[in-house]
């Protein structure tokens, strides 16, 4: 079914509402959703699903998740992906794609911006203890994405096999290089391994994007990929420097938002932008604010020594980490409909998302577990930090709130 369709029918049969809604209407909508959308992309899927199938009517539940698949495929923050296409959608084109990206994102981008700025401030053995208990959060939280991950992404002898390349390519090549090769080795193996594997599709799309707007977002995205390394390498230029390692970060991620944690990490900590310890502990603090995981970045470019200005450089680590994502879907949508179909594109991605698990395993050892575990008492806080998400569905904020009050009262005793 087409989104464009006039009159297309909901999940229950009944007619969908059809309009154009302008910036600010787009933008409120979504920002609502920003301040109340707690835990995480998974959630986020379903918040969009009930407020813009169920309540809105924008569009059927086969074009929504024909949609999600569309992100989950490529390279991104899912969520943060979706959201944009509904604005496209919605707003007849990038203005509205703009209006609900900024909505979705600016809360938390600016919660997690001014903690950065005070976490400084942040002094004696109770804001040592709350700042470690955030790290124990990184802890639970990573090791809950792999076990879900894990199960739906390596489900069998191949990928399982393709996700163990990953952690040796990883742990014997490291930083960014090492990741980049892991994944393009996930690609190629799942051409070969996955190849008996049948990916269904359903649904059909058409969203208000011309095919020459979409291959000129992804001449884009690619220009950007290949051509910034190379100016900074003649400029020398810290801030576009910068910029390229949070664009790098944001065109890699594939699997979802928590696999931006390593790549981030071989980015900002490796060179000595920020400490391993204020890297987690901004990471633990992204789990307690609503919105996408990716506003991570504007702590970190906060909280870098690569500006001058703070709040510069958390705007410019927040553009550039989602710019390749929604560069990759507004590219994509009008061609979706047929890369879907190809065994090769579906198969390449089975391995892709397989080595991710990978990646984000070697990840949860070093740095998130060697830098928060330090002895029995942090197993046992970590442990019982997973313990609550897996088999008590605590959301995580107050996993934040009940791991950084044990952080606290453990160095205090």
């Amino acid at each position: 079914m087409h989104l464009r369709d006039k009159t297309p029918l909901s999940h229950d049969g009944t007619t969908c509402s059809h309009g154009t809604d302008s910036f600010l209407s787009i933008f409120w909508i979504f920002l609502k959703l920003g301040l109340t959308s707690f835990g995480g992309p998974i959630a986020h899927l379903g918040y969009f699903r009930d407020e813009f199938v169920t309540r809105r009517r924008w569009l059927n539940d086969a074009s929504y998740g024909d949609l999600v698949a569309l992100c989950q495929f490529m390279p991104g923050p899912a969520s943060s992906q979706v959201g944009f296409s509904l604005g496209v959608l919605r707003g007849n084109g990038l203005s509205g794609g703009l209006a609900a990206w900024l909505g979705f994102t600016m809360p938390s981008a600016i919660v997690l911006a001014a903690f950065a700025l005070g976490a400084a401030a942040f002094t004696g053995p109770l804001a040592e203890g709350f700042l470690h208990g955030l790290k124990l959060v990184a802890v639970a939280v990573v090791a809950q994405a792999i076990w879900g991950m894990a199960r739906s992404l390596t489900p069998d002898r191949q990928r399982a096999a393709i996700a163990l390349g990953a952690v040796l390519i990883v742990v014997f090549h490291g930083g960014a290089i090492g990741q980049i090769a892991a994944i393009a080795m996930g690609a190629l193996a799942g051409l070969w391994l996955c190849r008996g594997q049948h990916v269904p599709t359903h649904g059909h799309s058409a969203f208000p994007i011309t095919r020459r707007a979409g291959i000129a977002a992804i001449v884009l995205f690619a220009a950007l990929l290949i051509g910034l390394p190379v100016l900074v390498t003649l400029t020398g230029n810290q801030q576009l420097s910068f910029f390229d390692a949070f664009y790098r970060s944001g065109a890699l991620v594939f699997g979802g938002g928590h696999v931006v944690l390593p790549l981030l990490e071989a980015e900002m900590v490796t060179p000595g932008h920020v400490t391993n310890e204020a890297f987690l502990a901004g990471y633990g603090m992204a789990q307690a604010v609503p919105g996408p995981l990716f506003a991570f970045a504007a702590y970190l470019g906060a909280a870098a020594n690569q500006t001058a200005d703070p709040l510069t450089g958390a705007a410019i680590a927040l553009i550039a980490v989602f710019l390749p994502g929604l560069l990759l879907v507004y590219g994509m949508l009008p061609f979706w409909d047929r890369l879907r179909m190809h065994p090769f594109a579906q198969h390449a991605m089975l391995g892709a998302n397989a080595a991710v698990v990978g990646i984000l395993g070697a990840a949860l050892y070093d740095p998130v577990w060697t830098s928060a575990v330090l002895d029995a008492r942090d197993f046992a806080v970590a442990l019982g930090g997973f313990v609550l998400l897996t088999a008590w569905k605590a959301p995580p904020w107050t996993l934040v709130v009940v791991l950084a009050a044990a952080g606290m009262v453990s160095r205090t005793l």
